[in-house]
């Protein structure tokens, strides 16, 4: 099995006991863990900690800014990592990847719909709701669960939830009012009144839900929201908030160069008026709809108060994915490999280890890594994921950690080609079924314009990517094909160069009979790139100097970006 990107640390298999073992194993490795652990409280023999995960749909990771109980009580008190991403961002393959630790290729949930996506291509049997509720969890399941959970399911509930209150699909995705849910497997109908808003009624279930529990049994509670996701209704009270907001423009909205993108980016239009009023409407009133999120959490958290769980419960907050608003004049949100569209917010707090006190944390992170975390704290035995613990991370013990992880698309309706791609600490790297190519350098361009896939000066950070992501997208998705597993171009015969004068060198060479699909050839002098030529096998080189000795070589490339190794040096010396 795949393990994830770039960790040199195996995946932790949590077992009965493990969460004290590792906490005291970290105690006693070095004294700056003693400090970050407060060991006293730590050594003792804690009770399973109660788990809350408050999962929204669709919410940018910079967002978070206008929910004030969240900024308090979770930011405040937490961690919040900075560099969270999904690996799939899509709301059904994504919350697969949530309740397994698995990436698509491992759990088979690619999209949204069958035969490789929605509810009824996933394998419930194993879900961190299982692993919890026999280890004597009390389980609950509110809100949306997977795309494709519908009417004809409506009596079915997963293995491993003791309460179940889901969505089903016909109003899961774009529910605030006049929907559905399976509520303990009986259908129950949600009207168009105030008290109808889906966000305060799963809200009132989730305190219902913790003060119904035992108080000698823990809890995991898994509470997710359908708010931000479009059409992004707002209740009454918050229906004229965030009415002057300022306009979203940041430079790669409604990209004005898209020619270097790939071609089913090059064929978004750009945004008529009207459509740019109606994203920046869909804006605010997704903001507005966060104010009745933050509300929700406010809910939960007076109920784990009053029930005094919250000083030992771990609270997970997350997203599906993020969303775009028109970058790269994309207006579907998500599905594409880009920053606004694979980047969450993500916050945890567990006062044992977070303490109570605001901390950033800047590590790769994936959603894959929440079912591992979670089994570990509970300490309860996970199988084999593809994620990371994030104990290590939450408690500041130090760790060898991932430095890439990949991210996956299956095409389906939404006509996005099929990709794999791989996201490190410096770049995002994307091979389509097409064999088109992005690489963007993150450190220059974070807002990802400048497609440098097809630049020579990166051909040593293509080929080191290419051969990491090939690694990691294994197996590929449905009738994927790797570009490069095709031969390179042949090397260049026959490379002459004659001075034409003391400023001038005339270089020729021929190209083997076998290169066939090659687009161009990269000319070098003295061993740094001179110029590249489209096609031509000729080039005269205008800046030399005269009485002047120069080593020229030249390579071949292909449309996928393969490149040839360098042809035979030829020296030629211009004269005085």
């Amino acid at each position: 099995m795949t393990h994830a990107a770039g960790s040199r640390r195996e995946p932790r298999r949590s077992r009965p006991g493990a969460r004290r073992l590792v906490l005291a194993t970290a105690l006693a490795a070095s004294s700056l863990a003693v400090t970050l652990f407060r060991a006293p409280a730590l050594l003792a023999d804690p009770p399973a900690p109660n788990i809350v995960v408050i999962l929204t749909d669709d919410q940018r990771w910079d967002t978070l800014w206008a929910m004030p109980t969240l900024q308090a009580e979770l930011v405040g008190k937490g961690t919040l990592f900075n560099n969270a991403f999904v690996a799939n961002s899509l709301c059904c393959p994504s919350r697969a990847s949530i309740l397994t630790g698995k990436y698509s290729h491992s759990n088979l949930v690619y999209g949204n719909n069958p035969p490789q996506g929605g509810f009824t291509s996933f394998d419930d049997a194993s879900t961190v709701a299982t692993w919890l509720q026999a280890s004597g969890y009390h389980t609950g399941m509110l809100g949306k669960y997977l795309n494709g959970y519908s009417a004809d399911q409506i009596s079915y509930i997963p293995p491993g939830w003791d309460r179940w209150f889901g969505l089903t699909q016909r109003t899961a995705e774009f529910a605030y009012y006049n929907y559905t849910v399976s509520d303990q497997g009986v259908p129950a109908q949600y009207g168009s009144q105030e008290t109808d808003y889906l966000t305060d009624v799963l809200a009132g279930q989730a305190d219902q839900f913790i003060r119904d529990t035992d108080h000698s049994q823990p809890l995991f509670l898994y509470l997710a929201l359908s708010a931000p996701h479009a059409p992004a209704i707002p209740p009454p009270r918050y229906a004229t908030a965030f009415s002057d907001l300022e306009e979203y423009r940041p430079p790669s909205y409604d990209e004005s160069d898209m020619s270097d993108k790939p071609l089913y980016m090059q064929s978004q239009p750009p945004l008529k008026t009207r459509q740019q009023r109606s994203l920046d409407a869909l804006r605010i009133d997704q903001y507005r709809t966060l104010l009745a999120l933050d509300d929700a959490i406010n809910t939960v958290l007076t109920a784990l108060t009053e029930t005094g769980r919250l000083s030992d419960t771990l609270i997970v907050f997350a997203s599906d994915n993020g969303q775009t608003w028109a970058e790269h004049r994309w207006k579907k949100g998500k599905i594409v490999p880009y920053e606004e569209s694979i980047r969450i917010p993500l916050i945890i707090r567990y006062d044992p280890l977070t303490q109570l006190t605001p901390r950033t944390d800047d590590h790769l992170v994936v959603n894959i890594d929440f079912a591992p975390t979670l089994a570990e704290l509970a300490g309860v035995l996970s199988p084999a994921v593809d994620g990371l613990s994030l104990v290590p991370l939450i408690s500041e013990t130090p760790v060898d950690w991932r430095s890439d992880f990949l991210i996956e698309h299956l095409k389906g309706v939404d006509k996005v080609p099929t990709y794999c791609a791989v996201r490190s600490e410096g770049y995002l790297y994307v091979t389509y079924e097409t064999w088109e190519e992005e690489l963007y350098d993150l450190a220059l361009d974070p807002y990802e314009l400048d497609n440098k896939a097809m630049d020579s000066a990166y051909a040593q950070t293509i080929a080191s990517l290419r051969t990491r992501l090939q690694q990691l997208c294994d197996p590929v998705p449905h009738k994927f094909t790797w570009p490069y597993d095709a031969l390179p171009p042949s090397v260049p015969q026959d490379l002459v160069g004659v001075p034409f004068g003391p400023t001038e060198v005339d270089l020729e060479w021929a190209a083997s009979s076998d290169n066939v699909g090659v687009t161009g050839y990269t000319i070098y002098r003295d061993g740094a790139q001179l110029a590249v030529v489209n096609g031509e096998t000729s080039y005269a080189d205008l800046t030399a100097e005269p009485d002047t000795t120069y080593t020229y070589t030249v390579d071949a490339f292909d449309a996928a970006g393969n490149y040839s190794a360098q042809s035979e040096p030829v020296i030629v010396t211009t004269p005085p």
